[in-house]
């Protein structure tokens, strides 16, 4: 479903007079259906940048990404925007939404932005809402104006709520009480027994164990290491 092939990055410092830092070099990579693969790695090894090109923010200088047929380093910016409506979902650790849009509004969205009725996308949303403790007092206001908490349990509750055959996990129990956390455990679980391929960053080591099948040491792509 992901598979990384030859895979290499580097950044151009502008301000610098154009010198090249090179981040990434002959990253491989895969991830199957109903498997769930963490990214390790000291703080700058390139775990992030590595998503970031997966998703399509970033650019690589070389190789293939695939994801479900679809090779994000050469897509179309058309070709890449459906992918991440009907197969690539990421979980960021921060919510970013439009102001004044009601909660379950954003966590309903991807379901409407894929063709489900919206009671079926409306209730979707009010389960996940629900099983992440977020009151229902809250669900017509803005996310925008919840604690940082509240407003993480939101973005996960969105990003669960299409079933995206391939998934993006960044830090996704951060911060989380253990009730919530468990929850969150939960719901990748549910997503590898339906077939999703995940790939996350875990800082969390015993979240790690318990819904990782391997990990990915992302230092052996540093070109020092290469």
């Amino acid at each position: 479903m992901i598979a990384l092939s030859d895979v290499s990055k580097s950044f151009v410092l502008h301000n610098q007079g154009g010198a090249r830092i090179p981040v990434m070099a002959g990253a491989e990579l895969a991830v199957g259906a109903g498997e769930c693969v963490a990214l390790t790695g000291a703080s700058g090894a390139g775990k992030s940048t590595l998503m970031r090109m997966i998703y399509g923010n970033y650019l690589a200088a070389t190789g293939r990404i695939m994801v479900a047929g679809v090779d994000v380093a050469k897509a179309e910016p058309r070709e890449i925007l459906t992918l991440r409506r009907q197969t690539l979902g990421y979980v960021s650790q921060f919510l970013r939404v439009v102001p004044r849009v009601p909660t379950r509004e954003v966590v309903a969205e991807p379901l409407l932005m894929t063709g489900h009725a919206r009671d079926e996308a409306m209730a979707r949303a009010e389960s996940l809402l629900s099983r992440l403790n977020i009151p229902e007092a809250l669900w017509d206001l803005s996310p925008t104006t919840f604690s940082g908490g509240e407003q993480q349990r939101v973005n996960i509750a969105r990003g669960f709520a299409y079933t995206y055959p391939a998934m993006l996990l960044d830090e996704p129990t951060a911060s989380l009480d253990a009730q919530n956390r468990d929850t969150v455990l939960t719901l990748i679980e549910e997503a590898k027994a339906r077939g999703a391929a995940i790939l996350g960053i875990f800082h969390d080591v015993e979240a790690r164990e318990r819904v990782c099948d391997r990990e990915v040491d992302v230092s052996v792509f540093t070109p020092a290491a290469a």
